[in-house]
C-alpha cells in the first residue's frame, strides 16, 4: 500500500492552479477533492452552479494529475463517498497512514468554523495556509477602519488604488479624478447596436446524470448538452479576452443598465471563474489597465468603472464580511418578515421587470448587479422580505455567489438590514427609476406612471410605503431627507390612498 506523509484538502472554490501548493510536484503529498451533499445542499443552488463547480472540479483534479500530482477524488455518486469532510479525510489519513493535514482557508465562515473544530480533534498536525487569492487579507479592512469613524467603501477603494498602483500617475489617479461612478449610469439607446455574448458549449451530460443519481435538490433550468460557462482556466481567460476586446469599450457606460431582450449586456461575467479562483482579482485587474493605457477605444470611465467593481467592491465586502460574521447573519435592522413570495422560484409574475430578471437567473444562473440590486432586491427591501429568505435565493440561484461576497451585497447593500454598514442609504425605487435605466416598463401588465388603480405599477405604492413606514429610522438620513420632503407634500388624503394601495398589494402579494 502506498503512502504518503501529507494530505492537503482542495475546496472547490479554490481551484487556483498559480497556488504555491502546485509549483512543485512532491511525491509525499496527496491531494483531495470531493463533491458531498452538505456542500450542494445548504440552501437549494441552480443546477448550473452545481454542474458548473463540479464540472470545474473536475478538470482541476484532471489538470493535476496531468502535472504529475497524486489526488484522491470523490464523486458525488460515488459509493465509497461518505459526503462528509471529516468523515473522507479521516479515512484517508488512516487508509495512506498520513502524517500531517493541510488546507486552503476557506472563503466561508461556516467552512472555516468546520475545518477548524476537525483540525483542533486530529491527532496528527494540521495547518492552514492562505488561499493566495486576493489583494487583502481577512483582517486589512478591519485595521484600515480602525481609527476612522465610518466604514466608507469610496476610502478604501482609493487607499487599494495607491498601495497596488492601479490607474495611477505618481500618486494622483489617472485622469485627475478618483471615480467615475457619474458617468456609469446611461441607458441603451434604442438604436444601439448590442453584441451577443462569448458562450461556451459543453456537453455535461455525466456531471447532470450523477447529480440525478445523487437526488441532489436544485433549481433552474440547463441544457446538460450546452453548458455555456467556464469550466478551467484557459476557458476564463479566452472570456476574458472577449470582455477586453468587445464589452471593455462599453462596460463603464452601460454598467447599470437593464434590457428585457439581451440578459448580459457588457457584463464580463468573470465573477463565477473568478469566485473558484480560476483566475485572480490581480491578473484581470492588470489585463484590464493595460487595454486602458495601449488601446485608444477604452477610456478611463470604462477602465476605472470595471476595476473598482473588483478592486473596491470585492475586496471590501470581503473583508466586511471578516469583520462581522456570524452576527452578520442574523442582522435584521428593518424588522422584515414577510416571506419570500412564490414566483421568486418560477417567475410567474405580471410584473415584466421581475418576470424578466427571476426567468433570466432561471435560466442562466446569472443577473448583473443592478438587476441584483434594483429590481429583485429593491421589491423585496420595499415589500418587507425576511433578509434570510432573501439571502438563500441569492446564494442558491447565481452561479458566483458565496456567501463572502453574496451575503454582504444582499442582507446589506440591499436589504439595508445591517442597518448602513455597507450602504449609507437604503438602495430603494420606484418604477420611475426602473424605467429610466431599462426597457422593461414598455410591455409590462402595470402602468409605470400610475401609484394607486388596479393596474397601478407595484413598485411606485411599495415605495411610499416603505418611505413612511420606516421614517423614524431613516427620516434623519441626509440622503433622504428630500424623499421626506416630497412624501410630505403629497398631503394627509393622498398619503392615505397610497398607503392602502400598498396594503392591498402586500396582503395579495402572491398575485402581483
Amino acid at each position: 500500500m502506498r503512502t504518503y506523509t501529507t494530505l492537503r484538502l482542495i475546496l472547490g472554490d479554490q481551484l487556483n492552479e498559480q497556488h504555491s501548493w502546485f509549483k512543485q510536484v512532491d511525491n509525499q503529498v496527496l491531494y483531495v477533492m470531493m463533491e458531498i451533499e452538505p456542500e450542494s445542499a445548504y440552501v437549494t443552488h441552480h443546477i448550473q452552479k452545481i454542474v458548473g463547480i463540479f464540472g470545474a472540479m473536475r478538470q482541476f483534479n484532471t489538470q493535476l494529475k496531468a502535472n504529475g500530482h497524486a489526488v484522491c477524488y470523490y464523486k458525488i455518486s460515488d459509493q465509497n463517498n461518505q459526503q462528509s469532510f471529516a468523515d473522507n479525510v479521516d479515512t484517508l489519513i488512516h487508509q495512506y497512514q498520513i502524517q500531517h493535514f493541510e488546507y486552503q482557508l476557506p472563503d466561508e465562515y461556516r467552512l472555516d468554523q468546520l475545518l477548524r473544530t476537525y483540525c483542533n480533534q486530529l491527532n496528527i498536525t494540521s495547518l492552514a495556509v492562505d488561499s493566495e487569492h486576493f489583494y487583502t487579507q481577512r483582517e486589512d479592512l478591519t485595521l484600515f477602519f480602525k481609527q476612522k469613524k465610518a466604514t466608507i467603501m469610496e476610502s478604501f477603494y482609493r487607499a487599494m488604488r495607491k498601495k497596488h498602483d492601479i490607474l495611477m500617475e505618481d500618486t494622483e489617479p489617472v485622469g485627475g479624478i478618483w471615480n467615475y461612478d457619474k458617468e456609469n449610469r446611461k441607458k441603451i439607446p434604442r438604436k444601439h447596436s448590442i453584441e451577443a455574448p462569448y458562450l461556451l458549449k459543453h456537453d455535461v451530460g455525466s456531471i447532470y446524470k450523477d447529480i440525478q443519481t445523487a437526488n441532489l435538490k436544485y433549481i433552474g433550468h440547463i441544457d446538460p448538452k450546452a453548458f455555456i460557462w467556464p469550466l478551467n482556466r484557459q476557458e476564463s481567460l479566452n472570456l476574458l479576452d472577449d470582455f477586453l476586446q468587445r464589452m471593455l469599450p462599453f462596460f463603464g457606460l452601460y454598467q447599470d443598465a437593464m434590457h428585457q431582450e439581451h440578459w448580459s449586456l457588457y457584463h464580463s461575467r468573470l465573477s463565477f471563474s473568478l469566485n473558484i479562483k480560476l483566475i485572480s482579482p490581480k491578473e484581470v485587474i492588470v489585463a484590464v489597465e493595460k487595454v486602458y493605457r495601449h488601446n485608444k477605444v477604452v477610456d478611463i470611465a470604462q477602465a476605472e468603472g470595471f476595476i473598482r467593481q473588483i478592486l473596491g467592491w470585492r475586496e471590501f465586502m470581503r473583508g466586511i464580511y471578516w469583520r462581522e460574521m456570524p452576527g452578520y447573519q442574523q442582522l435584521n435592522k428593518l424588522d422584515a418578515q414577510r416571506d419570500l413570495p412564490a414566483f421568486f422560484w418560477t417567475g410567474n409574475t405580471k410584473m415584466n421587470c421581475l418576470q424578466k430578471a427571476i426567468q433570466q437567473s432561471l435560466d442562466y444562473g446569472y443577473a448583473h448587479h443592478i438587476q441584483r440590486l434594483m429590481i429583485t432586491g429593491n421589491f423585496c427591501l420595499i415589500s418587507g422580505i425576511n433578509p434570510t429568505d432573501v439571502d438563500n435565493w441569492y446564494l442558491g440561484i447565481y452561479m458566483d455567489a458565496f456567501e463572502w461576497v453574496e451575503i454582504t451585497n444582499t442582507r446589506g447593500m440591499s436589504q439595508f438590514a445591517d442597518g448602513g454598514i455597507v450602504g449609507t442609504k437604503p438602495y430603494c425605487a420606484s418604477a420611475n427609476y426602473i424605467n429610466k435605466m431599462s426597457n422593461y416598463c414598455q410591455n409590462c401588465h402595470y402602468n409605470k406612471k400610475e401609484k394607486t388603480g388596479d393596474k397601478a405599477c407595484p413598485f411606485n405604492a411599495l415605495y411610499w410605503n416603505f418611505i413612511h413606514q420606516h421614517k423614524n429610522l431613516l427620516k434623519s438620513n441626509p440622503r433622504m431627507s428630500m424623499v421626506y420632503h416630497i412624501w410630505e407634500k403629497f398631503g394627509s388624503k393622498e398619503q392615505d390612498i397610497i398607503l392602502q394601495q400598498a396594503s392591498k398589494y402586500l396582503n395579495n402579494i402572491e398575485q402581483l
